[in-house]
């Protein structure tokens, strides 16, 4: 298997089993078109539009690739909102502008499956489809319903019964689900080091361990400074997900930041594989206390899950999680623990991506709300069109102003509460 030594200081399935780590070469310049603050994937998406275009840029990534949440996900490409469907988008945006965003949304997976051929990237990409079980007979009627609208826009949506969905997890549970055929899964870490060499490759220059301290309005457009370093350039972009440290807060506080634990058990057997994902589908279903499920290509079950405690919470949820797997999926024995790792995802108040705009031709964008992969190809893309200069009205993310959340250092104490709450809400649905 090949391997190398983890960079980040916590270690992921994703740095024990990555490709070759990119050589990150090239001079410095004092001057380019665009800066993009932060290398996750909204980063470098948005790099690699712009050296596309033709545009001269540098990524200026504060840690190392990978250190952030693109590295620390569970390579899931999602292409909808966590907590949200197409009715409540269109409840919340004027039609024209609703439809615009579902449509942008819905093809993510698409874009991300698209990036990864054309600049033949080896990432374990495997386009097999997303399964959304419902839990309950109401929550089957919604997603019933959900299928339908995102057909009606076009995208490869449909519901399946409760025999199909059995079929496709070997859980009886289920009152029937969702599935979005463009979805499926990737080896993140191996994509993320694919986009950075596809922006290289086109002449965009990328620094590892480049916090931005400063940005400041000079006469020619923005000064961005770090490590003694200065840049001169005609646009930014603010990329930072959910870090709020320096120039990263002006972001960082204006979402709901939750730690997610990913697990990684050790790999499981073909017969049992057969069982649970004959097609290798993805899994995310309907309970408040999410339950989810992928393979990596050794057949690794990997899964997640969040602490209402976060003291001595590594060990404590590692256990917990791989337990419910082997309980959930009825198991023959407990496949045991190959690695837990933990990252920091970020849920804006109402669960939609949200562009900022910082001064002219300062931007930034967030809101990934846990679909991070195939969200982020679609944000990375929208800032990149922003900083080339079309006009914030025709881009289908609404731009607004960031605002800090009131409290935000108290949020994780609500984002406990709410996992407390939903643990119990779906104890009570199980017994009603």
């Amino acid at each position: 298997m090949p391997s190398h030594v983890a960079r980040p200081a916590n270690p992921t399935l994703w740095t024990l089993t990555a490709g070759r780590v990119p050589e990150l070469s090239g001079s410095l310049p004092s001057r380019c078109d665009t800066v993009v603050i932060g290398g996750g994937f909204t980063g470098l998406t948005a790099a690699l539009h712009l050296a596309r275009a033709g545009r001269s840029v540098i990524v200026l990534e504060s840690g190392q690739l990978g250190a952030g949440a693109s590295g620390m996900n569970a390579g899931f490409v999602v292409p909808n909102f966590a907590k949200a469907d197409p009715a409540t988008v269109r409840q919340k945006l004027p039609r024209a502008k609703a439809d615009a965003l579902l449509s942008l949304v819905g093809a993510g997976a698409d874009q991300v499956f698209a990036t990864i051929a054309e600049e033949h990237i080896s990432c374990d990409a495997a386009q097999t489809g997303w399964l959304q079980p419902a839990y309950g007979d109401d929550m089957a009627q919604i997603l019933r319903q959900r299928a339908k609208d995102w057909t009606e826009i076009g995208r490869p949506v449909e519901f399946l019964d409760a025999r199909a969905i059995r079929d496709e997890t070997g859980m009886e549970i289920y009152s029937g689900g969702l599935i979005d055929h463009s979805g499926g899964t990737i080896h993140p870490l191996d994509y993320l080091y694919g986009l950075a060499r596809a922006v290289m490759r086109r002449g965009g220059v990328i620094r590892e361990n480049a916090r931005v301290e400063r940005v400041e309005r000079n006469s020619g457009g923005w000064r961005v400074a770090f490590a003694g370093h200065e840049i001169e350039t005609d646009a930014v972009i603010l990329a930072t997900n959910a870090f709020t440290d320096g120039v990263a807060s002006r972001m960082g506080r204006t979402g709901v930041p939750l730690k997610v634990y990913q697990v990684a058990t050790r790999p499981i057997d073909a017969e049992t594989v057969a069982r649970i994902a004959p097609n290798r589908r993805p899994v995310g279903d309907t309970r408040s206390n999410l339950f989810t499920y992928r393979l990596d290509r050794d057949n690794r079950l990997i899964s997640g899950g969040m602490a209402i405690n976060p003291i001595g919470a590594f060990e404590r949820v590692g256990q917990a999680v791989v337990d419910r797997l082997t309980s959930e999926l009825r198991l023959p024995h407990h496949p045991g623990i190959e690695i837990v790792w933990t990252g920091t995802a970020i849920m804006t108040p109402d669960f939609l991506p949200r562009l900022y705009r910082f001064g002219d031709g300062f931007f930034g964008g967030i809101g990934c709300n846990g679909r991070g992969i195939a969200m982020t190809a679609q944000l990375g893309r929208t800032l990149a069109r922003l900083a080339l200069g079309e006009a914030a009205q025709s881009q289908p993310i609404p731009l607004q102003s960031s605002r800090p959340l009131p409290f935000h250092a108290f949020t994780p104490l609500v984002a406990s509460l709410a996992l407390a709450h939903a643990r119990f809400q779906d104890w009570r649905t199980g017994h009603q």
